[in-house]
């Protein structure tokens, strides 16, 4: 399996990493935290470590590290805008609850 991009989600990555000024991809994981028990971690790359693996989704890299990637191996990130709401959302098929406010979730 991989991690996917939507369009949407590659082009709003490129656009921020532009306006940084560097960066060569988006470093996803996930963290222990919260009701449910893990949450996604986003942050922009500037160097990759030799342990990441990495994956191309319409030319933006995404880099994740071997303790969360059988939590999102299959997630296929997107973009989207909501009225003045906007953010990722995370479709990952390991998921089996996810907390009340959204912010965790539970393989």
């Amino acid at each position: 399996m991989a991690i996917t991009l939507t369009e949407k989600a590659a082009k709003h990555i490129n656009r921020y990493m532009e306006r940084r000024g560097k960066g060569i991809g988006l470093r996803f994981g996930v963290r222990t935290t919260g009701c449910s028990g893990l949450a996604y971690k986003l942050e922009y790359v500037d160097e990759s470590a030799s342990e990441d693996s990495v994956f191309e989704s319409h030319g933006v890299k995404v880099f994740v590290d071997p303790k969360s990637l059988p939590y999102i191996d299959g997630t296929e990130l997107d973009f989207a805008r909501e009225g003045l709401n906007e953010g990722f959302k995370f479709h990952n098929p390991n998921v089996k609850d996810e907390c009340g406010c959204g912010e965790s979730f539970r393989i």
